[in-house]
Protein backbone atom coordinates (compact mmCIF):
# COMPACT_ATOMS: atom_id res chain seq x y z
CA UNK A 1 0.00 0.00 0.00
CA UNK A 2 1.51 3.43 -1.22
CA UNK A 3 1.07 5.89 2.03
CA UNK A 4 0.46 9.78 1.07
CA UNK A 5 3.20 12.16 1.52
CA UNK A 6 3.76 14.59 4.32
CA UNK A 7 5.50 16.95 2.06
CA UNK A 8 7.15 17.42 -0.96
CA UNK A 9 9.60 19.95 -2.45
CA UNK A 10 9.04 22.07 -5.29
CA UNK A 11 11.14 22.73 -8.59
CA UNK A 12 10.73 25.51 -10.73
CA UNK A 13 11.96 25.85 -14.13
CA UNK A 14 12.95 29.59 -14.40
CA UNK A 15 12.85 31.72 -17.73
CA UNK A 16 14.99 29.98 -20.73
CA UNK A 17 16.33 27.36 -18.38
CA UNK A 18 16.60 23.99 -19.11
CA UNK A 19 16.97 22.69 -15.58
CA UNK A 20 15.29 23.24 -12.16
CA UNK A 21 16.39 24.64 -9.07
CA UNK A 22 14.51 23.79 -6.10
CA UNK A 23 12.01 26.65 -4.88
CA UNK A 24 9.88 26.06 -1.68
CA UNK A 25 8.51 23.20 -0.05
CA UNK A 26 4.78 22.48 0.19
CA UNK A 27 3.86 20.98 3.67
CA UNK A 28 0.64 19.32 4.93
CA UNK A 29 -0.92 21.31 7.46
CA UNK A 30 -4.29 19.11 8.86
CA UNK A 31 -6.07 19.53 5.93
CA UNK A 32 -4.23 21.98 4.29
CA UNK A 33 -1.73 21.83 2.34
CA UNK A 34 1.23 25.04 2.76
CA UNK A 35 4.14 26.55 0.79
CA UNK A 36 6.83 28.68 1.95
CA UNK A 37 9.80 29.84 -0.34
CA UNK A 38 13.41 28.39 0.41
CA UNK A 39 15.93 30.65 1.66
CA UNK A 40 18.05 29.98 -0.99
CA UNK A 41 15.68 30.86 -3.73
CA UNK A 42 15.10 34.01 -2.17
CA UNK A 43 17.78 34.93 -2.81
CA UNK A 44 18.30 34.26 -6.16
CA UNK A 45 17.83 37.18 -8.61
CA UNK A 46 16.40 36.08 -11.03
CA UNK A 47 13.84 34.42 -8.48
CA UNK A 48 10.42 34.70 -9.30
CA UNK A 49 6.86 34.39 -7.57
CA UNK A 50 5.19 31.10 -8.55
CA UNK A 51 2.29 33.58 -9.23
CA UNK A 52 2.23 36.56 -7.47
CA UNK A 53 -1.25 37.42 -6.25
CA UNK A 54 -0.98 33.93 -4.70
CA UNK A 55 2.42 33.01 -3.29
CA UNK A 56 4.50 36.39 -3.28
CA UNK A 57 8.30 36.38 -2.58
CA UNK A 58 8.22 35.96 0.96
CA UNK A 59 9.62 34.03 3.88
CA UNK A 60 7.98 31.71 6.01
CA UNK A 61 4.47 29.81 5.26
CA UNK A 62 2.03 31.54 3.00
CA UNK A 63 -1.21 32.17 4.05
CA UNK A 64 -4.11 30.46 1.46
CA UNK A 65 -6.42 32.42 -0.04
CA UNK A 66 -9.84 32.05 1.64
CA UNK A 67 -11.64 29.32 0.87
CA UNK A 68 -8.87 27.22 -0.52
CA UNK A 69 -6.54 24.46 1.12
CA UNK A 70 -4.00 24.14 -1.06
CA UNK A 71 -2.56 27.15 -3.51
CA UNK A 72 -4.28 27.05 -6.39
CA UNK A 73 -1.46 27.81 -9.02
CA UNK A 74 0.28 24.45 -7.40
CA UNK A 75 -3.22 22.74 -7.86
CA UNK A 76 -2.54 23.34 -11.55
CA UNK A 77 0.14 20.92 -12.10
CA UNK A 78 -2.05 18.18 -10.72
CA UNK A 79 -4.00 15.31 -12.68
CA UNK A 80 -7.33 15.62 -13.16
CA UNK A 81 -9.60 12.96 -13.80
CA UNK A 82 -7.98 10.93 -16.65
CA UNK A 83 -4.49 11.23 -14.67
CA UNK A 84 -5.78 9.72 -11.63
CA UNK A 85 -7.54 6.79 -13.34
CA UNK A 86 -4.20 6.03 -14.75
CA UNK A 87 -2.52 6.39 -11.23
CA UNK A 88 -5.54 4.33 -9.82
CA UNK A 89 -4.85 2.00 -12.33
CA UNK A 90 -1.32 1.97 -11.84
CA UNK A 91 -1.17 1.32 -7.89
CA UNK A 92 -4.29 -1.55 -7.85
CA UNK A 93 -3.03 -3.12 -11.12
CA UNK A 94 -6.17 -2.82 -12.78
CA UNK A 95 -9.39 -4.06 -10.77
CA UNK A 96 -6.98 -6.20 -8.73
CA UNK A 97 -6.35 -4.88 -5.32
CA UNK A 98 -8.43 -1.87 -5.43
CA UNK A 99 -10.21 -2.52 -2.15
CA UNK A 100 -5.99 -1.87 -0.77
CA UNK A 101 -5.58 1.49 -2.67
CA UNK A 102 -5.07 4.11 -0.30
CA UNK A 103 -7.23 7.08 -0.17
CA UNK A 104 -5.17 9.61 -2.30
CA UNK A 105 -4.52 13.34 -2.02
CA UNK A 106 -3.67 16.48 -4.14
CA UNK A 107 -0.15 15.88 -2.54
CA UNK A 108 -0.30 12.21 -3.64
CA UNK A 109 -0.98 12.51 -6.86
CA UNK A 110 1.46 15.48 -7.25
CA UNK A 111 4.09 13.22 -6.48
CA UNK A 112 2.64 10.09 -8.02
CA UNK A 113 2.18 11.46 -11.93
CA UNK A 114 4.81 11.96 -14.18
CA UNK A 115 7.43 14.91 -13.55
CA UNK A 116 6.29 16.45 -17.24
CA UNK A 117 3.04 18.79 -15.78
CA UNK A 118 1.32 21.64 -17.75
CA UNK A 119 3.66 24.50 -16.76
CA UNK A 120 7.13 24.85 -15.48
CA UNK A 121 6.57 22.99 -11.79
CA UNK A 122 8.06 19.67 -10.55
CA UNK A 123 7.52 17.42 -7.19
CA UNK A 124 10.61 15.95 -5.51
CA UNK A 125 11.00 14.31 -2.35
CA UNK A 126 14.32 15.52 -1.97
CA UNK A 127 15.41 19.12 -1.80
CA UNK A 128 18.61 18.87 -3.34
CA UNK A 129 18.34 15.91 -6.27
CA UNK A 130 15.95 16.26 -8.94
CA UNK A 131 14.88 12.60 -10.69
CA UNK A 132 12.12 13.35 -13.09
CA UNK A 133 9.72 10.67 -13.14
CA UNK A 134 10.53 9.57 -16.70
CA UNK A 135 8.34 7.25 -18.83
CA UNK A 136 9.54 4.54 -21.33
CA UNK A 137 8.93 4.74 -24.86
CA UNK A 138 6.67 3.62 -26.64
CA UNK A 139 4.66 3.68 -30.21
CA UNK A 140 1.25 5.66 -30.15
CA UNK A 141 -0.22 2.48 -30.91
CA UNK A 142 0.99 0.55 -27.67
CA UNK A 143 -0.38 4.15 -26.01
CA UNK A 144 -4.03 3.88 -27.45
CA UNK A 145 -3.51 -0.13 -26.51
CA UNK A 146 -3.04 1.11 -22.86
CA UNK A 147 -5.42 3.23 -22.60
CA UNK A 148 -7.96 1.21 -23.72
CA UNK A 149 -6.92 -1.03 -21.00
CA UNK A 150 -6.97 1.55 -18.37
CA UNK A 151 -10.68 2.56 -19.43
CA UNK A 152 -11.74 -0.98 -18.89
CA UNK A 153 -9.45 -1.31 -15.61
CA UNK A 154 -7.00 -4.03 -16.77
CA UNK A 155 -3.75 -4.31 -15.19
CA UNK A 156 -0.63 -3.23 -17.66
CA UNK A 157 2.57 -4.83 -18.50
CA UNK A 158 5.77 -3.08 -16.26
CA UNK A 159 6.97 -1.30 -19.24
CA UNK A 160 3.25 0.26 -20.35
CA UNK A 161 2.59 1.31 -16.98
CA UNK A 162 5.02 3.80 -16.85
CA UNK A 163 4.94 4.95 -20.75
CA UNK A 164 1.50 5.82 -19.76
CA UNK A 165 2.09 7.52 -16.45
CA UNK A 166 3.79 10.17 -18.08
CA UNK A 167 0.11 11.71 -19.47
CA UNK A 168 -0.85 11.15 -15.70
CA UNK A 169 0.42 14.87 -15.21
CA UNK A 170 -1.72 16.18 -17.92
CA UNK A 171 -5.17 17.94 -16.70
CA UNK A 172 -8.66 16.73 -18.38
CA UNK A 173 -10.68 13.69 -18.55
CA UNK A 174 -10.15 12.20 -22.10
CA UNK A 175 -7.33 9.15 -21.96
CA UNK A 176 -4.07 11.73 -23.58
CA UNK A 177 -0.23 11.15 -23.06
CA UNK A 178 2.52 13.44 -24.35
CA UNK A 179 4.47 12.07 -26.22
CA UNK A 180 7.54 13.94 -28.09
CA UNK A 181 8.93 14.68 -31.95
CA UNK A 182 12.32 16.26 -32.22
CA UNK A 183 11.47 19.95 -32.50
CA UNK A 184 7.67 19.52 -31.02
CA UNK A 185 6.16 18.32 -28.03
CA UNK A 186 2.65 16.61 -28.16
CA UNK A 187 -0.69 15.99 -26.37
CA UNK A 188 -2.03 12.96 -27.93
CA UNK A 189 -6.07 12.60 -27.35
CA UNK A 190 -7.15 9.11 -28.06
CA UNK A 191 -10.89 7.88 -28.48
CA UNK A 192 -12.97 6.49 -25.51
CA UNK A 193 -14.41 3.80 -25.63
CA UNK A 194 -17.83 6.02 -24.06
CA UNK A 195 -17.59 7.82 -27.00
CA UNK A 196 -20.79 8.45 -28.32
CA UNK A 197 -19.91 10.32 -31.72
CA UNK A 198 -16.32 10.96 -33.20
CA UNK A 199 -14.90 13.35 -30.76
CA UNK A 200 -11.25 13.46 -31.79
CA UNK A 201 -12.40 14.52 -35.25
CA UNK A 202 -14.90 16.95 -33.75
CA UNK A 203 -12.31 18.46 -31.89
CA UNK A 204 -9.53 18.93 -34.50
CA UNK A 205 -12.47 20.58 -36.67
CA UNK A 206 -13.46 22.94 -34.04
CA UNK A 207 -9.43 23.94 -33.27
CA UNK A 208 -9.05 24.13 -37.16
CA UNK A 209 -12.32 26.61 -37.35
CA UNK A 210 -11.11 28.53 -34.38
CA UNK A 211 -7.96 29.22 -35.98
CA UNK A 212 -9.78 30.23 -39.38
CA UNK A 213 -11.99 33.20 -37.62
CA UNK A 214 -8.36 34.56 -36.19
CA UNK A 215 -8.38 32.96 -32.71
CA UNK A 216 -4.66 32.17 -31.65
CA UNK A 217 -5.16 28.47 -31.61
CA UNK A 218 -3.01 25.81 -30.58
CA UNK A 219 -1.67 23.95 -33.60
CA UNK A 220 -3.25 20.21 -34.23
CA UNK A 221 -3.02 17.42 -36.10
CA UNK A 222 -5.01 14.16 -37.10
CA UNK A 223 -3.14 10.81 -37.35
CA UNK A 224 -4.25 7.10 -36.76
CA UNK A 225 -3.44 4.49 -34.31
CA UNK A 226 -4.72 1.22 -34.55
CA UNK A 227 -7.46 2.55 -36.80
CA UNK A 228 -8.62 4.62 -34.43
CA UNK A 229 -8.12 8.84 -34.70
CA UNK A 230 -6.09 10.46 -32.45
CA UNK A 231 -5.74 14.52 -32.29
CA UNK A 232 -2.14 15.51 -31.37
CA UNK A 233 -1.91 18.93 -30.30
CA UNK A 234 1.11 21.20 -30.06
CA UNK A 235 2.23 21.97 -26.29
CA UNK A 236 2.52 25.49 -26.08
CA UNK A 237 4.32 25.71 -22.38
CA UNK A 238 7.36 24.27 -24.14
CA UNK A 239 10.11 25.70 -26.25
CA UNK A 240 13.85 25.55 -27.06
CA UNK A 241 16.14 28.23 -26.51
CA UNK A 242 19.17 29.31 -27.59
CA UNK A 243 21.08 26.46 -27.25
CA UNK A 244 18.47 24.19 -28.50
CA UNK A 245 17.38 22.23 -25.22
CA UNK A 246 13.68 21.91 -24.18
CA UNK A 247 12.69 24.62 -21.24
CA UNK A 248 9.02 25.04 -20.06
CA UNK A 249 7.01 28.13 -19.26
CA UNK A 250 4.90 29.15 -16.39
CA UNK A 251 1.15 29.00 -16.51
CA UNK A 252 -1.93 29.54 -14.47
CA UNK A 253 -5.30 28.70 -15.08
CA UNK A 254 -8.28 31.25 -14.68
CA UNK A 255 -9.33 29.15 -11.60
CA UNK A 256 -5.84 30.65 -10.13
CA UNK A 257 -7.01 34.17 -11.39
CA UNK A 258 -10.08 34.09 -10.11
CA UNK A 259 -8.73 33.20 -6.67
CA UNK A 260 -11.50 30.00 -6.73
CA UNK A 261 -11.59 26.95 -4.90
CA UNK A 262 -12.65 23.71 -7.57
CA UNK A 263 -16.50 23.44 -5.92
CA UNK A 264 -16.76 26.94 -6.57
CA UNK A 265 -15.83 27.49 -10.30
CA UNK A 266 -19.59 27.75 -11.31
CA UNK A 267 -18.91 31.30 -9.94
CA UNK A 268 -16.87 32.10 -12.98
CA UNK A 269 -17.97 34.06 -15.88
CA UNK A 270 -15.88 35.60 -18.82
CA UNK A 271 -17.18 38.89 -17.66
CA UNK A 272 -15.55 38.56 -14.29
CA UNK A 273 -12.28 37.27 -16.02
CA UNK A 274 -12.30 40.17 -18.21
CA UNK A 275 -11.91 42.97 -15.41
CA UNK A 276 -8.99 40.70 -14.53
CA UNK A 277 -7.45 40.97 -17.75
CA UNK A 278 -7.76 45.06 -17.53
CA UNK A 279 -5.80 45.06 -14.02
CA UNK A 280 -3.86 42.11 -14.50
CA UNK A 281 -2.50 41.68 -18.19
CA UNK A 282 -0.01 43.11 -20.21
CA UNK A 283 -2.01 44.42 -23.43
CA UNK A 284 -5.32 44.38 -21.72
CA UNK A 285 -7.61 45.52 -24.61
CA UNK A 286 -6.36 43.19 -27.63
CA UNK A 287 -6.29 40.24 -24.83
CA UNK A 288 -10.00 41.34 -23.97
CA UNK A 289 -10.95 41.34 -27.67
CA UNK A 290 -9.41 38.04 -28.09
CA UNK A 291 -11.18 36.34 -25.06
CA UNK A 292 -14.39 38.25 -26.81
CA UNK A 293 -13.80 35.84 -29.74
CA UNK A 294 -13.11 32.76 -27.78
CA UNK A 295 -16.64 32.83 -26.06
CA UNK A 296 -18.61 33.74 -29.03
CA UNK A 297 -16.80 30.80 -30.87
CA UNK A 298 -17.17 28.36 -27.81
CA UNK A 299 -21.15 29.32 -28.37
CA UNK A 300 -21.54 28.85 -32.27
CA UNK A 301 -19.53 25.22 -32.12
CA UNK A 302 -20.79 24.22 -28.99
CA UNK A 303 -17.95 23.75 -26.91
CA UNK A 304 -20.22 24.06 -23.34
CA UNK A 305 -17.24 22.80 -21.50
CA UNK A 306 -15.35 25.78 -21.38
CA UNK A 307 -14.74 25.55 -17.58
CA UNK A 308 -12.19 27.84 -15.87
CA UNK A 309 -9.06 25.80 -16.09
CA UNK A 310 -10.24 25.37 -20.01
CA UNK A 311 -8.56 29.21 -20.05
CA UNK A 312 -5.04 29.90 -19.22
CA UNK A 313 -2.26 32.48 -18.81
CA UNK A 314 1.09 32.43 -19.13
CA UNK A 315 2.94 34.00 -16.03
CA UNK A 316 6.19 35.98 -16.84
CA UNK A 317 6.63 36.87 -12.50
CA UNK A 318 4.91 39.98 -13.39
CA UNK A 319 1.90 39.60 -15.68
CA UNK A 320 -0.22 37.18 -17.43
CA UNK A 321 -0.89 37.00 -21.20
CA UNK A 322 -3.35 34.44 -22.37
CA UNK A 323 -2.05 30.94 -23.37
CA UNK A 324 -3.25 29.91 -27.11
CA UNK A 325 -6.81 28.23 -26.78
CA UNK A 326 -7.30 25.20 -26.22
CA UNK A 327 -9.85 21.95 -25.46
CA UNK A 328 -12.58 23.65 -28.01
CA UNK A 329 -14.15 20.63 -28.44
CA UNK A 330 -18.09 20.71 -29.59
CA UNK A 331 -20.01 18.50 -26.75
CA UNK A 332 -22.88 15.86 -26.87
CA UNK A 333 -25.99 17.94 -27.35
CA UNK A 334 -29.56 17.22 -26.59
CA UNK A 335 -32.70 18.90 -26.92
CA UNK A 336 -33.22 22.90 -27.21
CA UNK A 337 -30.87 24.53 -24.62
CA UNK A 338 -28.08 24.27 -23.71
CA UNK A 339 -25.42 26.48 -20.99
CA UNK A 340 -21.64 27.06 -21.04
CA UNK A 341 -19.59 25.77 -17.95
CA UNK A 342 -18.41 29.25 -17.48
CA UNK A 343 -20.92 32.06 -16.98
CA UNK A 344 -21.16 34.82 -20.35
CA UNK A 345 -22.34 37.34 -17.34
CA UNK A 346 -22.44 37.04 -13.76
CA UNK A 347 -26.45 36.29 -13.69
CA UNK A 348 -26.55 34.16 -17.13
CA UNK A 349 -24.54 30.96 -18.56
CA UNK A 350 -27.35 30.38 -21.66
CA UNK A 351 -25.20 29.50 -24.64
CA UNK A 352 -26.83 32.51 -26.44
CA UNK A 353 -24.83 35.10 -28.78
CA UNK A 354 -27.52 37.77 -27.29
CA UNK A 355 -25.75 37.04 -24.10
CA UNK A 356 -22.41 38.00 -25.52
CA UNK A 357 -23.71 41.08 -26.72
CA UNK A 358 -24.68 42.06 -23.36
CA UNK A 359 -21.41 42.26 -22.46
CA UNK A 360 -19.57 43.95 -24.89
CA UNK A 361 -18.91 46.74 -22.97
CA UNK A 362 -17.08 44.62 -20.67
CA UNK A 363 -14.54 43.79 -23.63
CA UNK A 364 -14.23 47.07 -24.25
CA UNK A 365 -15.97 46.86 -27.87
CA UNK A 366 -19.33 49.05 -29.52
CA UNK A 367 -22.19 46.71 -30.55
CA UNK A 368 -21.09 47.70 -34.24
CA UNK A 369 -17.72 45.73 -33.53
CA UNK A 370 -19.21 43.06 -31.09
CA UNK A 371 -21.88 42.41 -34.52
CA UNK A 372 -18.64 42.19 -36.89
CA UNK A 373 -17.14 39.38 -34.70
CA UNK A 374 -19.84 37.75 -34.42
CA UNK A 375 -21.41 37.86 -38.25
CA UNK A 376 -17.34 37.06 -38.98
CA UNK A 377 -17.16 33.76 -36.97
CA UNK A 378 -20.41 32.79 -38.78
CA UNK A 379 -19.94 33.04 -42.11
CA UNK A 380 -16.50 31.74 -41.42
CA UNK A 381 -17.88 28.48 -40.47
CA UNK A 382 -20.49 28.20 -43.00
CA UNK A 383 -17.79 28.77 -45.55
CA UNK A 384 -15.22 26.65 -44.24
CA UNK A 385 -16.86 24.02 -42.77
CA UNK A 386 -17.37 21.22 -45.30
CA UNK A 387 -13.64 21.76 -46.46
CA UNK A 388 -12.18 21.31 -43.02
CA UNK A 389 -14.43 18.04 -42.48
CA UNK A 390 -13.18 16.68 -45.71
CA UNK A 391 -9.41 17.18 -44.84
CA UNK A 392 -10.70 15.54 -41.43
CA UNK A 393 -11.93 13.00 -42.99
CA UNK A 394 -15.37 13.27 -41.69
CA UNK A 395 -17.64 10.89 -43.35
CA UNK A 396 -20.92 12.50 -44.28
CA UNK A 397 -23.27 10.84 -41.71
CA UNK A 398 -21.06 12.61 -39.37
CA UNK A 399 -21.04 16.05 -41.00
CA UNK A 400 -24.70 15.74 -40.33
CA UNK A 401 -24.71 15.21 -36.90
CA UNK A 402 -22.21 17.98 -36.14
CA UNK A 403 -24.20 20.52 -38.37
CA UNK A 404 -26.74 22.52 -36.45
CA UNK A 405 -26.60 20.56 -33.62
CA UNK A 406 -23.41 21.15 -32.34
CA UNK A 407 -21.49 23.50 -34.83
CA UNK A 408 -24.51 26.57 -35.37
CA UNK A 409 -26.95 25.09 -33.52
CA UNK A 410 -30.43 27.64 -33.60
CA UNK A 411 -30.50 27.69 -29.77
CA UNK A 412 -27.13 29.83 -30.10
CA UNK A 413 -29.28 32.97 -32.51
CA UNK A 414 -32.23 33.23 -30.07
CA UNK A 415 -32.75 36.29 -28.07
CA UNK A 416 -30.72 38.24 -31.29
CA UNK A 417 -33.03 41.18 -32.60
CA UNK A 418 -35.13 39.47 -35.99
CA UNK A 419 -33.14 41.44 -38.91
CA UNK A 420 -29.58 40.49 -37.44
CA UNK A 421 -30.29 36.73 -36.19
CA UNK A 422 -32.10 36.57 -39.94
CA UNK A 423 -28.56 38.07 -41.70
CA UNK A 424 -26.92 35.19 -39.56
CA UNK A 425 -28.72 32.38 -40.19
CA UNK A 426 -29.31 32.93 -44.16
CA UNK A 427 -28.45 29.62 -46.00
CA UNK A 428 -29.01 27.82 -43.45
Amino acid sequence: MTSSPQDAYVWIWLTDQNSPVVCGRLERQGGQLLFNYGQTYLAKEDAVPLYGPELPLQPGRIDLLPRLDMPNCIRDSSPDAWGRRVIINQLGEGQRGARDLPELDELAYLMLSGSDHIGNLDFQASPSTYIPRQPQSATLEELQQASERVERGEPLSQDLDQALIRGSSIGGARPKVTIDAQDTKYIAKFSSSTDTYNVVKAEYIAMALASFVGINTARVELTQALGKDVLLIERFDRHKNGLGNWCRKAMVSSLTIFGLPEHEARYASYETLADKIRHLFSQPRDTLHELYRRMVFNILVGNTDDHARNHAAFWNGRQLMLTPAYDICPQGRTGREASQAMGIRSDSRLSQLSNCLAVRQAFQLSEDDAKEIIRRQVNTIKQRFPTVCQHAGVSPVDQRFFWRRQFLNPYCFYGLETAFAEQLTEGL
